[in-house]
Protein backbone atom coordinates (compact mmCIF):
# COMPACT_ATOMS: atom_id res chain seq x y z
CA UNK A 1 0.00 0.00 0.00
CA UNK A 2 1.02 3.28 -0.70
CA UNK A 3 2.45 5.28 2.39
CA UNK A 4 1.36 8.93 2.52
CA UNK A 5 3.27 10.98 5.06
CA UNK A 6 2.35 14.97 4.51
CA UNK A 7 0.77 16.69 7.28
CA UNK A 8 -1.11 14.89 10.30
CA UNK A 9 -4.98 14.21 10.13
CA UNK A 10 -7.10 15.37 13.22
CA UNK A 11 -10.51 13.53 13.94
CA UNK A 12 -12.78 14.61 16.60
CA UNK A 13 -15.69 12.72 18.15
CA UNK A 14 -15.98 9.10 19.96
CA UNK A 15 -13.71 6.72 21.58
CA UNK A 16 -15.76 3.65 22.86
CA UNK A 17 -16.04 0.16 23.54
CA UNK A 18 -17.59 -2.10 21.05
CA UNK A 19 -19.54 -5.03 21.47
CA UNK A 20 -19.30 -7.23 18.24
CA UNK A 21 -22.19 -9.94 17.83
CA UNK A 22 -22.09 -12.07 15.23
CA UNK A 23 -24.83 -13.61 14.78
CA UNK A 24 -25.65 -17.65 14.13
CA UNK A 25 -28.56 -17.01 12.29
CA UNK A 26 -31.93 -15.38 12.80
CA UNK A 27 -32.28 -13.71 16.31
CA UNK A 28 -34.25 -15.98 18.09
CA UNK A 29 -37.16 -13.60 19.92
CA UNK A 30 -37.10 -14.43 23.23
CA UNK A 31 -34.66 -17.15 23.33
CA UNK A 32 -31.32 -18.06 22.44
CA UNK A 33 -29.70 -17.38 19.41
CA UNK A 34 -25.51 -18.80 18.96
CA UNK A 35 -23.27 -16.08 18.17
CA UNK A 36 -19.61 -14.90 18.73
CA UNK A 37 -19.12 -12.07 20.68
CA UNK A 38 -16.02 -9.85 20.52
CA UNK A 39 -15.03 -7.18 22.66
CA UNK A 40 -12.42 -4.06 20.88
CA UNK A 41 -11.94 -0.38 20.71
CA UNK A 42 -14.53 1.56 18.08
CA UNK A 43 -16.07 4.77 17.84
CA UNK A 44 -15.94 6.53 14.58
CA UNK A 45 -13.56 9.08 14.56
CA UNK A 46 -11.07 6.86 16.93
CA UNK A 47 -11.44 4.25 14.35
CA UNK A 48 -10.84 6.91 11.20
CA UNK A 49 -7.02 7.64 13.53
CA UNK A 50 -6.30 4.54 13.25
CA UNK A 51 -6.99 3.67 9.53
CA UNK A 52 -5.00 6.71 8.52
CA UNK A 53 -1.89 5.43 10.77
CA UNK A 54 -2.25 2.28 9.22
CA UNK A 55 -2.41 3.67 5.92
CA UNK A 56 1.12 6.27 6.73
CA UNK A 57 -0.38 9.13 7.67
CA UNK A 58 0.43 10.24 11.39
CA UNK A 59 -2.92 10.87 12.91
CA UNK A 60 -4.62 12.77 16.14
CA UNK A 61 -7.80 11.96 18.06
CA UNK A 62 -9.23 14.46 19.87
CA UNK A 63 -12.86 13.71 21.94
CA UNK A 64 -13.49 13.35 25.69
CA UNK A 65 -13.29 9.60 27.46
CA UNK A 66 -15.11 8.57 30.33
CA UNK A 67 -12.99 8.58 33.42
CA UNK A 68 -12.92 4.99 35.04
CA UNK A 69 -10.60 2.19 34.46
CA UNK A 70 -12.39 0.97 31.06
CA UNK A 71 -11.78 4.50 29.96
CA UNK A 72 -7.71 3.90 30.49
CA UNK A 73 -7.81 0.69 28.42
CA UNK A 74 -9.75 2.41 25.32
CA UNK A 75 -6.88 5.38 25.40
CA UNK A 76 -3.89 2.77 26.06
CA UNK A 77 -5.38 1.00 23.04
CA UNK A 78 -5.41 3.89 20.42
CA UNK A 79 -2.06 4.95 21.57
CA UNK A 80 -0.68 1.68 20.84
CA UNK A 81 -1.48 2.19 17.24
CA UNK A 82 1.14 4.89 17.55
CA UNK A 83 -2.60 8.00 17.62
CA UNK A 84 -1.59 10.91 19.25
CA UNK A 85 -4.16 11.31 21.65
CA UNK A 86 -5.70 14.72 22.68
CA UNK A 87 -8.67 13.53 25.45
CA UNK A 88 -10.58 15.00 28.39
CA UNK A 89 -11.72 12.79 30.80
CA UNK A 90 -15.32 12.77 32.38
CA UNK A 91 -18.32 11.09 32.24
CA UNK A 92 -18.87 6.95 31.73
CA UNK A 93 -17.49 4.67 29.05
CA UNK A 94 -19.33 5.53 25.39
CA UNK A 95 -20.25 1.21 24.29
CA UNK A 96 -21.80 0.70 20.99
CA UNK A 97 -23.15 -2.86 20.72
CA UNK A 98 -22.45 -3.87 16.82
CA UNK A 99 -24.96 -6.88 15.79
CA UNK A 100 -23.85 -8.56 12.29
CA UNK A 101 -25.86 -10.89 10.41
CA UNK A 102 -24.28 -13.72 8.34
CA UNK A 103 -23.87 -11.19 5.56
CA UNK A 104 -21.90 -8.50 7.13
CA UNK A 105 -24.65 -6.25 7.84
CA UNK A 106 -24.54 -4.06 11.02
CA UNK A 107 -27.06 -3.16 12.68
CA UNK A 108 -25.95 -0.42 15.59
CA UNK A 109 -27.48 0.39 19.31
CA UNK A 110 -25.49 3.24 20.83
CA UNK A 111 -24.86 5.02 24.37
CA UNK A 112 -22.03 7.26 23.75
CA UNK A 113 -21.70 7.93 27.35
CA UNK A 114 -19.79 11.05 28.14
CA UNK A 115 -18.03 11.09 24.39
CA UNK A 116 -20.55 14.20 23.66
CA UNK A 117 -19.51 16.31 26.55
CA UNK A 118 -16.41 17.76 25.30
CA UNK A 119 -16.26 21.81 25.36
CA UNK A 120 -13.91 24.71 25.87
CA UNK A 121 -11.83 23.89 23.03
CA UNK A 122 -8.56 24.90 22.41
CA UNK A 123 -6.58 25.78 19.10
CA UNK A 124 -2.95 23.99 19.74
CA UNK A 125 -5.96 20.78 18.92
CA UNK A 126 -4.84 21.89 15.38
CA UNK A 127 -1.84 22.47 15.47
CA UNK A 128 0.70 20.29 12.82
CA UNK A 129 -2.95 19.21 11.47
CA UNK A 130 -3.38 19.20 7.39
CA UNK A 131 -6.73 17.42 7.63
CA UNK A 132 -9.55 17.79 9.83
CA UNK A 133 -11.92 15.15 9.67
CA UNK A 134 -15.30 15.47 11.62
CA UNK A 135 -17.92 12.73 11.57
CA UNK A 136 -21.42 13.68 11.94
CA UNK A 137 -21.55 12.60 14.75
CA UNK A 138 -20.17 14.99 16.24
CA UNK A 139 -21.76 17.95 14.77
CA UNK A 140 -25.33 16.67 16.64
CA UNK A 141 -25.11 16.72 20.32
CA UNK A 142 -24.18 19.44 22.19
CA UNK A 143 -21.57 20.32 23.43
CA UNK A 144 -19.42 18.17 21.33
CA UNK A 145 -21.55 20.14 17.99
CA UNK A 146 -20.56 23.39 18.97
CA UNK A 147 -16.98 21.86 19.95
CA UNK A 148 -16.41 20.48 16.48
CA UNK A 149 -18.09 23.41 14.74
CA UNK A 150 -15.67 25.82 16.18
CA UNK A 151 -12.75 23.57 15.29
CA UNK A 152 -13.90 23.51 11.99
CA UNK A 153 -14.18 27.44 11.52
CA UNK A 154 -10.37 27.60 13.16
CA UNK A 155 -9.33 24.86 10.82
CA UNK A 156 -11.01 27.00 7.76
CA UNK A 157 -8.89 30.04 9.00
CA UNK A 158 -5.51 27.67 8.85
CA UNK A 159 -6.10 26.39 5.15
CA UNK A 160 -6.60 22.99 6.92
CA UNK A 161 -8.73 20.35 4.50
CA UNK A 162 -12.22 20.08 6.15
CA UNK A 163 -13.86 16.33 5.64
CA UNK A 164 -16.66 15.53 7.19
CA UNK A 165 -18.68 12.20 7.02
CA UNK A 166 -22.67 11.87 6.75
CA UNK A 167 -22.43 8.93 9.14
CA UNK A 168 -26.18 7.60 9.71
CA UNK A 169 -29.04 8.09 7.48
CA UNK A 170 -30.98 7.78 10.96
CA UNK A 171 -28.95 10.65 13.02
CA UNK A 172 -29.92 13.04 9.88
CA UNK A 173 -33.31 12.00 9.75
CA UNK A 174 -33.35 12.88 13.48
CA UNK A 175 -31.59 15.86 13.41
CA UNK A 176 -33.60 17.13 10.24
CA UNK A 177 -32.59 16.63 6.98
CA UNK A 178 -33.04 20.41 5.69
CA UNK A 179 -31.50 21.88 9.28
CA UNK A 180 -28.44 19.09 8.04
CA UNK A 181 -27.83 20.05 4.75
CA UNK A 182 -27.85 24.35 5.95
CA UNK A 183 -25.19 23.38 8.51
CA UNK A 184 -23.20 21.34 5.63
CA UNK A 185 -23.42 24.41 3.87
CA UNK A 186 -22.49 26.49 6.77
CA UNK A 187 -19.66 24.70 7.59
CA UNK A 188 -18.53 24.01 3.88
CA UNK A 189 -16.11 21.28 4.22
CA UNK A 190 -13.25 20.22 1.45
CA UNK A 191 -15.18 16.65 1.43
CA UNK A 192 -18.19 15.21 2.06
CA UNK A 193 -18.10 11.21 2.63
CA UNK A 194 -21.73 9.47 2.62
CA UNK A 195 -23.03 5.86 1.79
CA UNK A 196 -26.02 5.46 -0.63
CA UNK A 197 -28.86 6.17 1.94
CA UNK A 198 -26.89 8.84 3.42
CA UNK A 199 -26.45 10.76 -0.18
CA UNK A 200 -30.20 9.75 -0.88
CA UNK A 201 -31.33 11.53 2.29
CA UNK A 202 -29.63 14.56 1.72
CA UNK A 203 -29.86 14.90 -2.55
CA UNK A 204 -26.11 14.72 -2.48
CA UNK A 205 -26.06 13.02 -5.49
CA UNK A 206 -28.96 14.70 -7.21
CA UNK A 207 -27.48 17.71 -6.13
CA UNK A 208 -23.93 17.83 -4.57
CA UNK A 209 -23.88 21.75 -5.30
CA UNK A 210 -26.41 22.68 -2.32
CA UNK A 211 -24.53 21.06 0.22
CA UNK A 212 -21.32 22.99 -0.68
CA UNK A 213 -18.46 20.87 -0.54
CA UNK A 214 -15.87 20.74 -3.15
CA UNK A 215 -15.83 16.83 -3.34
CA UNK A 216 -18.77 14.84 -2.79
CA UNK A 217 -17.64 11.01 -2.39
CA UNK A 218 -20.82 8.69 -2.35
CA UNK A 219 -19.58 4.89 -1.18
CA UNK A 220 -21.72 2.04 -2.13
CA UNK A 221 -20.47 -0.84 -0.15
CA UNK A 222 -19.14 -3.61 -2.61
CA UNK A 223 -20.13 -1.02 -5.23
CA UNK A 224 -18.32 1.32 -7.34
CA UNK A 225 -17.60 4.88 -5.40
CA UNK A 226 -19.21 7.68 -7.13
CA UNK A 227 -16.90 10.66 -7.23
CA UNK A 228 -18.80 14.28 -7.46
CA UNK A 229 -17.79 17.80 -8.01
CA UNK A 230 -20.68 20.45 -8.60
CA UNK A 231 -20.41 21.26 -12.55
CA UNK A 232 -18.29 18.43 -13.21
CA UNK A 233 -19.55 14.21 -14.51
CA UNK A 234 -19.93 12.13 -11.87
CA UNK A 235 -16.72 9.16 -11.69
CA UNK A 236 -17.69 5.43 -10.63
CA UNK A 237 -14.48 4.08 -9.25
CA UNK A 238 -14.65 0.15 -9.12
CA UNK A 239 -14.47 -1.52 -5.05
CA UNK A 240 -12.08 -4.84 -5.61
CA UNK A 241 -13.66 -7.94 -4.36
CA UNK A 242 -13.67 -9.18 -1.74
CA UNK A 243 -14.70 -13.00 -0.25
CA UNK A 244 -16.51 -14.26 2.60
CA UNK A 245 -17.21 -11.07 4.39
CA UNK A 246 -18.03 -11.22 7.76
CA UNK A 247 -18.22 -7.86 8.87
CA UNK A 248 -17.57 -4.83 7.30
CA UNK A 249 -17.46 -2.74 11.02
CA UNK A 250 -15.01 0.01 10.39
CA UNK A 251 -15.08 -0.04 6.67
CA UNK A 252 -16.42 3.59 6.30
CA UNK A 253 -14.19 5.25 8.40
CA UNK A 254 -11.14 2.98 6.65
CA UNK A 255 -12.32 4.03 3.03
CA UNK A 256 -12.14 7.86 4.52
CA UNK A 257 -8.63 7.20 5.94
CA UNK A 258 -7.23 5.94 3.11
CA UNK A 259 -9.36 8.88 0.94
CA UNK A 260 -8.01 11.50 2.62
CA UNK A 261 -4.56 10.58 2.79
CA UNK A 262 -4.05 10.45 -0.78
CA UNK A 263 -6.37 13.34 -1.85
CA UNK A 264 -4.39 15.57 0.84
CA UNK A 265 -0.88 14.77 -0.92
CA UNK A 266 -2.27 15.72 -4.02
CA UNK A 267 -3.60 13.31 -5.85
CA UNK A 268 -6.82 13.45 -7.78
CA UNK A 269 -10.14 12.61 -5.79
CA UNK A 270 -10.75 9.63 -8.36
CA UNK A 271 -6.98 8.03 -7.61
CA UNK A 272 -8.11 8.93 -3.68
CA UNK A 273 -10.94 6.85 -4.05
CA UNK A 274 -8.76 3.63 -5.20
CA UNK A 275 -6.93 4.39 -2.45
CA UNK A 276 -10.11 4.53 -0.16
CA UNK A 277 -11.34 1.07 -1.51
CA UNK A 278 -8.03 -0.33 -0.58
CA UNK A 279 -7.98 0.48 2.89
CA UNK A 280 -11.35 -0.63 3.37
CA UNK A 281 -10.86 -3.63 2.05
CA UNK A 282 -8.30 -4.20 4.55
CA UNK A 283 -10.33 -2.92 7.25
CA UNK A 284 -13.38 -5.42 6.10
CA UNK A 285 -10.43 -8.73 5.66
CA UNK A 286 -9.23 -7.93 9.52
CA UNK A 287 -13.02 -7.23 11.02
CA UNK A 288 -13.84 -10.81 9.28
CA UNK A 289 -11.29 -12.86 10.20
CA UNK A 290 -12.49 -11.90 14.03
CA UNK A 291 -15.69 -12.72 13.42
CA UNK A 292 -14.45 -16.56 12.06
Amino acid sequence: MTQYRRGMLGTVGDLVEDIVVHLGGPVNVASDTKAVVVRRRGGSAANMAVSAVRAGTPARFIGQVGDDAHGDVLIAALRAEGVDVVVRRGGRIGTIVVLVDQAGERTMLSDRGGCTDLDHPNPAWLDGLSTLHVPLYSLVVSPLAETAATLIGWAHERAITVSIDASSSAVITDFGVQRTVEMLDRLHPTVLLCNEMEAECLGAAAEPARIGAQVTVVKQGAGPALVMRPGAATVSVSAPPIEDVRDTTGAGDAFAAGFLAAFVSGDSAVVAAEAGHRSAAAAIIAASRQGV
